[in-house]
Order: C-alpha cells, then sequence, then structure tokens
C-alpha cells in the first residue's frame, strides 16, 4: 500500500473557501486556529495555516506560524531539480514587485505543496489561492525555497 502523501491529502480540500462577508468557513477557522488564536474569521492570509493543517494530520514538522516564509526555516533544503511532488513545499515570495530575499522571513509570501514544474512555472496545492484550496502555477523566478518536510527514499 502506498503511503499518503502530503499534496494527497491536501488535494482532498480542493475547493474549501472562505466565505465572503461576516461569516467564516468553520474549517478554514480551525487551520488558522490550529496553532493562534487571533484570526477571527477566515478574511486573512491562510496559506501557511494550511499547509501546517495537512502537516499536522501526516505528522510532519510544521511552522507553527501563519507566516508563509516561516517555512523556510523547516525541514531540508531542496533544490528545484531534485523536488519531488507529493511531498516537497514550496516557499514563493508574494506579487511580481521588487521583493526582499528568503533571508527577511517577515516579508509577505506564500506557500504551499509542490505538485510538479514546466520550464516557467512551478505547481501548487495551496490554500488561499483565489480565497480557496487550489492547484495554481506561480513564475519559477518567485520560488524563494523548496523544503522537504520528511525523509522519502
Amino acid at each position: 500500500m502506498r503511503e499518503t502523501t502530503a499534496f494527497d491529502l491536501a488535494s482532498r480540500f480542493i475547493g474549501t473557501k472562505e466565505i465572503a462577508g461576516t461569516a467564516s468557513n468553520p474549517l478554514v477557522l480551525a487551520m488558522l486556529r490550529l496553532d493562534n488564536t487571533w484570526p477571527d474569521d477566515d478574511e486573512v492570509p491562510w496559506c501557511s495555516a494550511f499547509v501546517n493543517f495537512v502537516a499536522w494530520m501526516l505528522r510532519l514538522p510544521r511552522s507553527k506560524s501563519l507566516a508563509a516564509r516561516s517555512w523556510l526555516q523547516v525541514g531540508k533544503a531542496v533544490e528545484k531539480a531534485l523536488a519531488i511532488p507529493g511531498y516537497d513545499v514550496v516557499i514563493l515570495q508574494r506579487g511580481d514587485g521588487a521583493q526582499p530575499g528568503a533571508e527577511v522571513i517577515s516579508a509577505p509570501g506564500h506557500v504551499g505543496f509542490f505538485a510538479g514544474d514546466d520550464r516557467t512555472n512551478v505547481h501548487i496545492v495551496g490554500g488561499n489561492q483565489n480565497n480557496s484550496v487550489s492547484v495554481e502555477a506561480f513564475p519559477v523566478t518567485r520560488i524563494l525555497g523548496i523544503r522537504r518536510l520528511g525523509s522519502y527514499e
């Protein structure tokens, strides 16, 4: 029997969405409050909360932070050419403008599970992508780091 990968589990949540307005999705709130008490609604960045939630369910190392770049300090660094779809976490710069490099953990970012790549894009399954869990493509130029949370041979 094949083990369940982080990507496998994360993919089961595709379609989970924020609720606009004063209501909040209880599942997104549970993700946000796994390690924090301050989010009062789902109208906050929750990509890191989603990755923490999936990692928690699989008993993998976690950042325990809502900051996407906090994942740059978890697990083992992996070169893009060696990244394994389904297992590794990709940390990205947020937006297309000039931003600080990976050494600035407190800067804005985005994080999700590596699903593959092509010459110009990296594909990740993540939370808070168009306010939902989805698989999206991002320019490879935005990659700050790729981290392996477990030891996979």
